[in-house]
């Protein structure tokens, strides 16, 4: 999830865990921790762009890392506030709780999360939520405005940060049925056409509408369905030319994409560059152009050029019109 999301999120834990004993340092620390995961960002100024998008959530996202941090921020924290009423195992289970649902929720993303890291390199991704949805972070963000406003022993502090979880809880279960109807519905349209592989992702900011991805043996169907749609999916194929890839089969960094798309790429020339795509982060506006390009495209002869390999796609030519669209298309249109 973006940082937002995980600062209001562990404030809201934070105050739950902590509240009572540690005022409103609770939220600072809370957001902190719940934060921490992401210091892999660091990276980014050392590694070449390929192993950098493969690094991001990956060591750091684990279930070691949760082993090994967990201790050392109990250590830091007694030396720090030693004056406080809380026992070393309420400071373990803190961290502990923060570390893992920062892990958790990303999971929920298209990205991939390294949870087995560094003894598997499986990326946890089940695509229910884009990895900025406000509808599932504003509840959080108006719990977190509460408890900032109202004094550290106000008895409703509780509720608001109860109240913040519970309605992005109920938010995410909405969106996983949303998952569960948008691929009863794909699958039943891809019924005819050959397939190895499916996946569906939200489109930015909403959990309306679905980009719908199915492998076939040389490319894939692709499409959208919204939750409110009468009509079936409109596929389109999309060949994978794996072939193109062949003067870069010695290229490190097409090691890494290769491994970080987990086989959902395809490959194109641009005038005089190859370009990699990774389909899992969906189309530039693919909804309102039937030709879109993929949001994440890698060029393989330029890699310094890719320096914002995942973000530069996502919002690319968006205008009132394309919010216009998408809003159309989400009702059924």
């Amino acid at each position: 999830m973006d940082s937002l999301t995980h600062i209001v999120l562990g404030a809201a834990i934070g105050e739950l865990m902590a509240g009572k004993k540690l005022g409103k340092k609770a939220l600072l620390i809370g957001a902190v921790a719940n934060s921490l995961p992401d210091i892999d960002f660091i990276a980014s100024a050392f590694l070449p762009t390929a192993q950098d998008v493969w690094a991001h959530r990956g060591l750091t996202h684990s279930l070691l890392f949760i082993v090994v941090m967990t201790p050392l921020l109990t250590w830091l924290v007694t030396r720090i506030w030693p004056q406080t009423t809380m026992t070393k195992a309420q400071w373990y289970i803190f961290f502990s709780v923060q570390l893992f649902v920062h892990i958790f929720i990303d999971a929920f993303n298209a990205y991939g999360t390294g949870w087995f890291e560094p003894f598997s390199h499986y990326r946890v991704a089940l695509h229910v939520l884009f990895v900025a949805d406000p509808f599932f972070s504003v509840w959080l963000a108006i719990a977190f405005v509460a408890l900032l406003v109202l004094r550290k022993n106000h008895p409703a502090r509780k509720r608001w940060a109860w109240g913040g979880l519970a309605l992005s809880t109920a938010y995410l279960i909405y969106c996983i049925g949303n998952k569960i109807t948008t691929d009863a519905h794909a699958r039943a349209d891809l019924q005819g056409k050959s397939y190895t592989r499916y996946l569906s992702t939200p489109t930015p900011l909403n959990n309306w509408l679905w980009y719908v991805v199915a492998e076939t043996d040389n490319g894939f169907y692709t499409g959208y369905h919204s939750v409110f749609d009468h009509q079936p999916v409109q596929f389109r194929f999309q060949p994978k030319n794996k072939a193109l890839l062949r003067p870069f089969f010695e290229h490190k960094d097409l090691d890494y994409l290769l491994r970080f798309s987990q086989g959902f790429y395809t490959v194109e020339r641009w005038g005089d560059t190859t370009v990699f795509n990774d389909l899992r982060f969906g189309e530039m506006k693919g909804w309102e152009d039937p030709k879109a390009r993929f949001v994440f495209h890698y060029f393989l002869e330029y890699p310094d050029n890719n320096k914002i390999v995942v973000q530069r796609g996502r919002f690319a030519g968006w205008s009132w019109h394309t919010i216009d669209v998408m809003i159309r298309r989400i009702r059924g249109n």
